[in-house]
């Protein structure tokens, strides 16, 4: 089955209703995925990825109802992951000599993956452009870390339509391929999930990217993404609402995780989250227990709080298990502007609380004391839990005013006047960038290509013993960039 998306352009995708995890078992999928291949038939034909490996001939099939296989002039790879690329094999069987085009970095994941490097590659850059006839053009922007270092997107002029790859998109089954189409509260949820579960890393990334697509001036009649809907109705709406997520988004929320071996813990963390009901009725509190509840679902709410509660049991002078590894994930995360604090019973040491203390410090969160009791808490105890809650309610009190996940009332279609061309002046400048200091034009610095953050060999990095006055070629093989924590390889020269 196909679908037209406009013009000469068609759907030729797959839908997954059965898939339940992603990336291994790292995200739950709870509606489904969809796997978005994009045909467009101009005087050249045009393959925009594959599908997931799983469906190789299915795929194969439905294409070749529409065409002769033969006819496709070449195939853009946006993305070489599986779920993107995993049909790759299969369709080059068949054509073998046709040619690919993709980054340079995608070459090396697309050998890794299928192990051709004989095909026909052809590296593209952005700003990079192939004619395909009837007076359009398939314009390249590359994305590196959005979020694989192959990534990029590809446009259409005189369509406008942006084939977005992994941004904009969500893990969202539906028979109905259009974002006016579905449920507007399930596909906001949807956005959610995915963005702050895969794409929070990178979300300064995220905002350097959007910039300099405005700065394009292009129009963008519809946004085509890798999983999920066609953004067709006022398609700006999504860039909106990642450029807030990205922007060290927040809600008027704290949520609570924990563990527990004998439910000692479970009743403290009842107690804090009755406290700061008691304190601030109007704040959203969310309790998870880590063994119990969905990981992605946590770490969603944790992405849309202003602040997290960890508590855990003792175990062998350790945190529980699941509650390390949560904040292993966390701290991959990179959460900024957020605020934290660590609670527990322990029995004859109280070692995990403590632990989990320095692991919310070593991940960026502003620390509040953190609270222990002992065996399992009497009513003086759980009234110090309440307490402690009714704390933390005054001490985090919201400063900024809440930006909510939109309903579907604010999605329904209103007098105002929709926007056709991405103007660079709607976003916020990059904060990295807005914060640089002016640099000479002998300047040695070097900037990373992931994140934006400069290296200035008069400052150094003392956190990592670099002196200042090392220049980057005596910067130590261990650096890491204290923004994005990759190392040296992505960074290059600053051009001021």
């Amino acid at each position: 089955m196909t679908i037209q998306v406009k013009n000469n352009i068609r759907w030729v995708g797959q839908r997954d209703w059965e898939v339940q995890n992603f990336h291994g078992t790292e995200y739950k999928i709870t509606k489904g995925t969809s796997y978005n291949s994009y045909l467009i038939q101009e005087e050249k034909t045009v393959l925009i990825d594959t599908v997931d490996h799983r469906f190789s001939q299915q795929f194969l099939q439905n294409l070749e109802r529409e065409i002769d296989l033969e006819s496709i002039d070449f195939i853009v790879v946006n993305h070489a992951e599986e779920d993107h690329s995993g049909a790759m094999s299969a369709l080059m069987e068949r054509i073998p000599d046709t040619p690919i085009y993709c980054t340079e970095a995608a070459i090396d994941s697309i050998v890794g993956h299928h192990h051709h490097p004989e095909w026909n590659f052809n590296t593209v850059k952005t700003g990079d452009s192939i004619d395909i006839g009837n007076g359009k053009q398939l314009i390249f922007v590359e994305a590196p870390m959005l979020h694989w270092p192959d990534s990029m997107m590809t446009y259409l002029t005189e369509d406008a339509v942006l084939f977005s790859n992994d941004a904009f998109g969500q893990h969202y089954c539906d028979e109905r391929l259009f974002n006016d189409e579905v449920d507007q509260n399930e596909l906001m949820e949807q956005c959610l999930r995915y963005y702050s579960n895969i794409l929070t890393p990178f979300s300064r990334l995220v905002t350097a990217k959007i910039k300099e697509v405005l700065s394009f001036n292009l129009p963008v009649d519809m946004i085509a993404t890798s999983h999920g809907v066609v953004w067709r109705d006022n398609p700006i709406q999504i860039i909106e609402q990642y450029l807030a997520w990205a922007d060290d988004y927040q809600e008027d929320r704290i949520t609570i995780f924990y563990d527990s071996m004998s439910n000692n813990t479970r009743m403290m963390a009842d107690a804090i989250a009755q406290g700061i009901h008691d304190v601030d009725p109007d704040v959203a509190v969310k309790v998870f227990n880590v063994s119990k509840h969905d990981k992605n679902e946590i770490l969603s709410n944790v992405f849309r709080s202003k602040g997290v509660l960890v508590g855990s049991s003792t175990m062998n002078n350790v945190m529980m298990p699941k509650i390390a590894g949560m904040l292993e994930e966390i701290t991959g995360m990179r959460f900024k502007a957020k605020k934290a604090g660590a609670f527990g019973s322990f029995g004859w040491t109280g070692g995990a609380v403590d632990r989990i203390h320095t692991r919310l410090m070593d991940a960026g969160f502003e620390t509040s004391m953190s609270l222990k009791t002992k065996w399992r808490p009497d009513r003086d105890g759980m009234e110090k839990c309440r307490e402690d809650g009714q704390y933390i309610a005054k001490l985090w009190a919201n400063k900024r005013p809440s930006r909510m996940l939109p309903t579907a009332e604010s999605c329904e279609k209103n007098d105002k006047p929709r926007p056709s061309t991405l103007s660079p002046e709607k976003p916020k400048a990059h904060p990295i960038q807005d914060a640089e200091p002016p640099h000479s034009a002998d300047c040695q610095c070097m900037i990373c290509t992931v994140c934006n953050w400069v290296y200035d060999p008069a400052v150094g990095e003392p956190n990592q013993g670099i002196e200042p006055g090392t220049v980057w070629s005596d910067v130590p093989g261990y650096f890491l960039c204290p923004e994005c924590h990759l190392g040296k390889d992505v960074f290059t020269t600053y051009q001021g």
